[in-house]
């Protein structure tokens, strides 16, 4: 009911599309379902060079087609800047004609779009990119030429078939409904430690990490926060332990096992693994976020990658 009831409200407002070309659609697809503010996203091929390819067509690499999802999206509800931020984190743009373990011109990463007033955006998005990485992206950004839908048993595969392949770590889908919820729930409270309070208790309880905390910045130290979990250390140095370290070099650290990381600071012998993210205010750090798992090799890129976007809420 809440579904009809989204999907009516969103019929009453603009809706605008945007083509996301991304590796396998399956994924893709099923990931930009999950995006509030998006009404449909549609699995098919696309700015390739014959007409109504079929998927065994496509799959030889010869028909110049990319695997590409249709998103139509409520610009009220999300805006294509953030759609963008959210292609950006399910897609490796420094690798060409591949994503994850699929490989060819038919996987290759690109923004396809159909209103021109949509050209200066996603250059911009294209931009911030770059700077992030430090490297030029080889994701293609082209006008749309052509989309042709997939064949029906590619639409909503994932639902269809929840333990089919997908090219996407699994946990990629939580974060996104972690965020958002994050995200709705702090709103526009502008107290700080609030929002920390806020944000331990969303992703303790989502993902059950060991240890979920922040330490502020006070001075030349890390003063203890709110946290979820177990008593934990009340003061840390600058560029002492994990959380130290990440604060002096100003960048997320992820460690696979504790013991290994020269200067770690034990406020538990149990924590084996660790994830320490900046939170960052004008330029300047005035936390950071901790995560600490019982078992080795918890966190990677992924966690690394929406930790960040959590913290940019407080």
């Amino acid at each position: 009911m809440f579904l009809q009831i989204y999907n009516y409200i969103c019929k009453t407002m603009t809706e605008k599309s945007i083509y996301f070309a991304g590796g396998c659609f399956w994924g893709v697809e099923h990931f930009f379902k999950g995006v509030d503010g998006v009404r449909e996203a549609v699995p098919g091929y696309a700015n390739g060079n014959t007409e109504n390819p079929s998927y065994k067509e496509v799959y030889t690499d010869t028909t110049g087609h990319a695997e590409t999802v249709k998103v139509t999206y409520c610009p009220e509800r999300v805006s294509l800047e953030l759609l963008l931020k959210l292609f950006f984190t399910v897609t490796d743009p420094l690798t060409l004609n591949r994503q994850g373990h699929d490989e060819g011109t038919r996987y290759r990463s690109g923004v396809f779009f159909a209103d021109p007033e949509d050209g200066p955006v996603i250059e911009e998005a294209f931009r911030e990119a770059e700077a992030k990485l430090g490297v030029p992206i080889v994701t293609q950004l082209e006008p749309l030429r052509c989309f042709y839908p997939a064949e029906e048993y590619h639409k909503d595969y994932l639902d269809k078939n929840p333990e089919g392949y997908c090219h996407l770590p699994l946990k990629t889908f939580v974060y996104l409904r972690l965020w958002q919820d994050i995200k709705l729930f702090l709103g526009d409270d502008d107290d700080v430690i609030a929002r920390m309070a806020n944000t331990c208790a969303l992703i303790q309880e989502r993902m059950r990490f060991f240890w979920t905390g922040f330490y502020r910045v006070e001075g030349e130290q890390l003063v203890l926060g709110p946290f979820q979990g177990p008593a934990a250390c009340q003061r840390i140095g600058f560029g002492k332990g994990v959380c130290g370290t990440a604060w002096k070099e100003r960048r997320t650290i992820v460690v696979p096992d504790v013991e290994e990381f020269p200067g770690h600071i034990a406020c538990s012998s149990l924590s084996r693994s660790e994830i320490v993210v900046p939170v960052f205010k004008g330029g300047n750090i005035i936390a950071v976020l901790d995560i600490d798992s019982d078992t080795p090799a918890t966190f990677d890129n992924t966690d690394a990658t929406w930790l960040e976007l959590i913290a940019e809420l407080i």
